[in-house]
């Protein structure tokens, strides 16, 4: 690997400041100690900061040389609701709370590259670096844009990047095209007639209806949509009824949906829609169905793919850039990626052998309570924000 020799000798310095930020999570929109911990570290390095935009995201600002090109670097900031079960010293201090998901890490490789973009500053143009809130379910990307991120610092594109366990340190992926799905969820309560259970002809029971919506709603998978679009609805909540011997009055489904475009997921709604509502009056009852879409699909546009492929393949070699595996999972990077070109890509986080002394019970993936960044990635992610601001700068 071919890294910048002033990020490696830094590496250890900033391994302790995002084992700190381990130590210290904050939720979406809270990141108030993490926030503050990343402008200190820009100011001392003398980064002009801007902060508030999505309520605690932080933008630095490293500009040389007289050219009007720029490049935004992205990095979020929050925890996840969960409590942690690591035993090791730099484990969450905050019952509930726990960087299950690494964001400590891609925190601390953004400030590994503003360190030494600061100091080199061997590029000429404006490198963006933002620092964002509430990935996990807050929209803190979309939340930054509308308080003006890109009006208010102009940048050609933006790029993303997300350490991914399973795979040997030392590899990226980064494909053109849907890497992430669109997230969103469902409530549908069928509205019967309660009564006896010994009595079913007297009443109108929700139950088996809700039982025909499920296997239904699989149809809209298999039958409505191409074969060849992706497209998954899980029903992952059913609650009805307090007695055994009661029909209930009512049945509520909940889950999610998840797909690769738009397309996909209007069909979904759509048909999802007419299913329980003709289903429900077939058999004399109605239903209230809510569909509530969250984060949309992370698209990656072609050219900042390939031109974010070459970047890493100049760092690791072109047999560790690996096509990017398109995953169900969501991100809010996509609403960047809907305003400005760029890409997401994944930087393999290693089998979970760094957690060897002082973890707890469990495989290292994400979301999970034993889970925890490779520190080894961090001289490796911060040498790659660099040669792709370097370059893109340098591009014609």
């Amino acid at each position: 690997m071919k890294l910048i020799d002033s990020i490696v000798s830094q590496a250890a310095a900033i391994t302790t400041l995002r084992r700190d930020i381990h130590a210290h999570p904050e939720l979406c929109f809270a990141e108030v100690r993490t926030a503050e911990v990343v402008a200190q570290k820009l100011t001392e390095w003398c980064i002009p900061i801007h902060r508030g935009l999505g309520t605690t995201g932080v933008v630095g600002i490293v500009k040389s040389g007289t050219s009007g090109r720029a490049i935004g670097l992205r990095a979020d900031m929050d925890a996840l609701p969960m409590q942690e079960s690591n035993s090791f010293s730099h484990a969450s201090q905050h019952p509930g709370k726990m960087h299950a998901c690494g964001h400590d890490g891609h925190t601390a490789m953004l400030l590994g590259a503003a360190q030494h973009l600061a100091k080199n500053r061997d590029f000429d143009g404006t490198v963006y670096l933002i620092f964002q809130p509430a990935e996990e379910g807050g929209g803190g990307a979309r939340e930054m844009i509308r308080d003006g991120l890109f009006e208010k610092f102009p940048m050609e594109a933006v790029f993303g990047m997300h350490n991914w366990p399973g795979s040997a340190v030392g590899k990226f992926a980064a494909s053109g095209g849907p890497v992430m799905a669109s997230s969103n969820e469902f409530k549908i309560t069928i509205h019967g007639k309660g009564g006896h259970a010994a009595l079913p002809h007297n009443g109108l029971d929700p139950v088996p209806v809700a039982c025909q919506l499920v296997q239904a709603f699989q149809t809209i998978i298999s039958r409505n949509k191409k074969p060849i679009d992706a497209g998954v609805i899980s029903v992952t909540m059913i609650h009805a009824g307090e007695a055994t011997n009661v029909i209930p009055d009512r049945c509520e489904l909940q889950g999610t949906v998840r797909t690769f475009s738009l397309e996909v997921l209007d069909l979904i709604e759509q048909r999802m829609r007419q299913i329980a509502e003709h289903t429900c009056a077939a058999f004399e009852m109605r239903c209230e169905f809510e569909f509530v879409r969250n984060y949309p699909p992370t698209i990656n546009s072609a050219r900042e793919a390939e031109f974010a492929r070459q970047v890493m393949a100049s760092i690791v070699g072109e047999a560790n850039v690996l096509v990017q595996e398109p995953t169900m999972g969501a991100e809010d990077f996509s609403y960047m990626l809907q305003a400005k070109p760029g890409c997401y890509s994944f930087i393999m986080n290693g089998d979970g052998a760094h957690r060897a002394i002082g973890h707890g019970g469990g495989p290292c993936t994400l979301h999970n309570a034993s889970y925890d960044f490779n520190d080894d990635l961090i001289p490796l992610g911060a040498t790659y924000w660099v040669r792709l601001a370097e370059t893109w700068l340098a591009a014609k």
